[in-house]
């Protein structure tokens, strides 16, 4: 007699969450292909609670279907994805009693877990999720966390009020800013202001290009195809996976190749990323910030037309102006300190923040990253002078 169970369905925009619960219960996932192939796997799998993927029987027939889930005894659970619904209630109705929607199952298992500390899927916390009140402290705390580029703060602002209203509408699936500029002038600080003012608490989701001009390079960002090794998903579904917030930072953009170029053109117009192995994050309400060092000149010349005209936004990062660049040293020499007091000995003063703030000529650094450097190093001089008194 056929065995009867539960069938379990799930989103495919929810395929890693689904492996994250079954994961946490030891459980691994595998494709009813493979039992297809190799039909003895089932008895090698028989007291492991494997869960098995069959969603493949769309193209199997109901009798060949029906036959294989009878080999199955009552420690596997069954999962298909939800789109082929009907599919399955209609062809395989004497193998399942119940079709259960797969959230809906891990709430009704939450609410019997104690205290109700299970979570699925940690969210993803966006701009298009803040309420009116909170959106001027949002901005004020982004702006405080960039220096200078006063220009880019008014158009930014411009473009999350058009973002906001056409989101909910429908119609604007992702806010993208592409932004060029020298090295050092604070074009990935937009992004890391960003994860701040949203309350980040984990690592942004940030990608640098410059690792990513191979041949190989698609594979590497969304995962290889099943049945090659490493086909998992790739390097920026496991850096979304691990953020809390919906930035993504792609880094030196301009050094990756067509393939790349090609597959973030999709991305921008479908408003979700697909893995090799057809996963799918969406990110309907996320901001994707695009960095490059190219000219205003080379825009045109690296990136296709086509690409061009799904960026919202297009700016030019300028080196910063010298009270920028002062406020900015005022600013971190102020936070090393508090650190300092707080984490090694509660001993520095005003007087100390004032004496590094006058020894540093912003209008030699041109570079930010050096700017940071130059402020280390001589905060480390000034305790070793401290010490040695």
């Amino acid at each position: 007699m056929i065995s009867k169970s539960e069938l379990l369905l799930y989103n495919l925009s929810k395929y890693r969450q689904l492996k994250t619960y079954f994961s946490e219960q030891e459980k691994e996932i595998i494709s009813i292909t493979e039992i297809i192939q190799q039909e003895s796997l089932i008895d090698e799998l028989l007291g492991y609670e494997t869960v098995i993927d069959i969603t493949a029987f769309t193209s199997v027939t109901q009798y060949h279907s029906e036959r294989l889930i009878n080999l199955f005894d009552d420690t596997f659970t069954f999962v298909a994805d939800i789109k082929h619904k009907d599919f399955f209630e209609k062809e395989l109705r004497f193998c399942f009693y119940e079709f259960k929607i797969f959230e809906e199952y891990v709430d009704q298992d939450e609410d019997d877990t104690p205290n109700g500390k299970k979570q699925l899927e940690k969210s993803h916390r966006k701009i298009t999720d803040l309420e009116s009140s909170e959106i001027e402290p949002f901005f004020q705390r982004f702006e405080e966390s960039l220096y200078g580029h006063q220009k880019f703060k008014d158009d930014f602002r411009r473009q999350v009020d058009n973002f906001r209203v056409f989101n909910k509408l429908g119609e604007h699936k992702i806010l993208s800013l592409f932004l060029m500029g020298d090295s050092g002038v604070g074009k990935t600080e937009v992004a890391r202001a960003l994860h701040r003012a949203l309350g980040g608490q984990n690592k942004i989701a940030k990608i640098n290009f410059g690792n990513y001009s191979s041949d190989n390079s698609l594979n590497s960002l969304i995962g290889s195809p099943r049945g090659y090794i490493g086909s998992e998903d790739g390097e920026i579904f496991i850096r979304v996976a691990e953020s809390d917030t919906g930035i993504i930072l792609i880094d030196e953009f301009e050094k990756s190749n067509s393939t790349l170029f090609n597959y973030f053109l999709d991305v921008l117009e479908n408003g979700k990323m697909i893995s090799s192995l057809a996963h799918e994050i969406d990110l309907n309400g996320f901001t994707i910030i695009f960095t490059s060092n190219i000219s205003k000149d080379d825009f045109k010349n690296v990136i296709s037309p086509e690409l061009r005209s799904r960026f919202d936004y297009k700016g030019y990062f300028s080196i910063l102006k010298t009270e920028d660049k002062r406020k900015y040293v005022w600013f971190r020499i102020n936070s090393i300190v508090r650190k300092f007091n707080k984490n090694v000995a509660n001993v520095l003063d005003d007087n100390f923040i004032s004496d590094i703030f006058t020894q540093i000529n912003v209008t030699k650094f041109k570079n930010m990253r050096d700017l940071n450097k130059a402020i280390k190093q001589k905060f480390v001089d000034k305790i070793k002078e401290r010490i040695a008194k």
